[in-house]
């Protein structure tokens, strides 16, 4: 479990915001929707190229110590499992990149 993790973890007790698995999840989709009006509001409805404000970070935090208090409460490493993802990505990517760099029957 990464310091962040039990940092989220610690704060929580200390809160007392643990809730069940359904109530988190609820809670991140509310925070999510947040997000999403926020950049719906400050694009014009996508109109206009997104600009962060002053709120956006804040926001952004809240959501992801959601998820991070998700993951303590299920039992997850999220630290771990990004890492995980991002590897699987990165593979994912260079052989998508390695199939294209060969498509073309004149290589070099």
């Amino acid at each position: 479990m990464s310091e962040l993790q039990e940092r989220v973890a610690s704060s929580a007790d200390l809160a007392d915001l643990h809730a069940t698995v359904p109530t988190l999840l609820m809670e991140l989709q509310s925070l999510l929707g947040t997000l999403t009006a926020t950049v719906t509001s400050g694009s014009d409805r996508g109109r206009r190229p997104f600009r962060p404000g002053t709120d956006w970070a804040p926001r952004l935090g809240e959501l992801a110590y959601g998820v991070f208090l998700l993951a303590d409460q299920t039992g997850v490493d999220v630290s771990a499992a990004v890492e995980v993802t991002a590897t699987h990505l990165e593979r994912r990517g260079a052989q998508e990149q390695a199939s294209v760099d060969n498509e073309w029957p004149f290589n070099g």
